[in-house]
């Protein structure tokens, strides 16, 4: 089946573009557009598209809304899962991207990306992961979240973990993927696929970008540290 996509932004040449590259694509079908997120909403229920690409600065609904509408229960669309959302940004540091990923997005893409890393990013978080583009997204919840107290205790996290799976979710969130979380703790790749799996559904993460985001957010793992 074919991955649905929409383009949401508020400069047609954009979204033309955007639309080309990717209808140009094996498995992937642009199947609208729209050019403000009051619009996107409402054709979002219609269409019910795998992934929408969200610009941010829009008028009548900027995409930090229209974002968190859509994938709160699917905005109400016709899918029977919600959209995964990626987010369109001119800076690789803003605000504005941060609160698009606490809305519920994916993951966010610099408009400047070339084409295969746009391919390559609606067919990540078509199957199922969130984009954490190295250069960006990590600098960006790192740079917001040191500012900000932690807002959740650690152990309020941790309670709901085995010993295990709190191994993998700080894997996870240092940047792990599955391959490299099997290799550090010398198990199956499948059987860290399943450690993070439930992990998600134990603290309610939609992807790994959220459960960075949470790491950070309750000072599991701080600015610039690794492991």
């Amino acid at each position: 089946m074919a991955i649905r996509v929409m383009v949401v932004d508020d400069q047609p040449m954009y979204r033309a573009g955007l639309t080309a590259i990717l209808g140009a694509q094996d498995g992937i079908d642009v199947v609208g557009e729209a050019g403000d997120g009051a619009e996107a909403l409402q054709r979002q229920r219609v269409l019910a598209p795998h992934v929408v690409l969200m610009d941010v600065r829009m008028p009548t609904m900027d995409g930090i809304e229209a974002t968190r509408r859509i994938t709160r229960a699917g905005g109400a669309s016709t899918a029977a899962v919600s959209p995964r959302v990626i987010v369109l940004t001119t800076f690789d540091i803003d605000e504005h991207v941060y609160a698009a990923l606490e809305a519920g997005a994916s993951g966010f893409l610099l408009k400047d990306a070339d084409a295969d890393e746009l391919v390559t990013a609606v067919r990540v978080v078509a199957g199922g992961d969130s984009l954490l583009a190295p250069r960006v997204t990590r600098r960006l919840i790192e740079n917001f979240i040191a500012s900000r107290p932690p807002q959740v205790a650690p152990t309020t996290v941790f309670d709901a973990l085995t010993e295990r799976e709190r191994e993998v979710f700080l894997l996870i969130a240092t940047g792990r993927s599955n391959a490299e979380i099997a290799r550090t703790l010398h198990v199956a790749e499948q059987t860290a696929k399943s450690h993070v799996s439930r992990i998600f559904t134990k603290l309610h993460l939609r992807d790994r970008v959220h459960a960075v985001v949470l790491a950070y957010e309750t000072g599991i793992v701080s600015p610039g540290s690794s492991t």
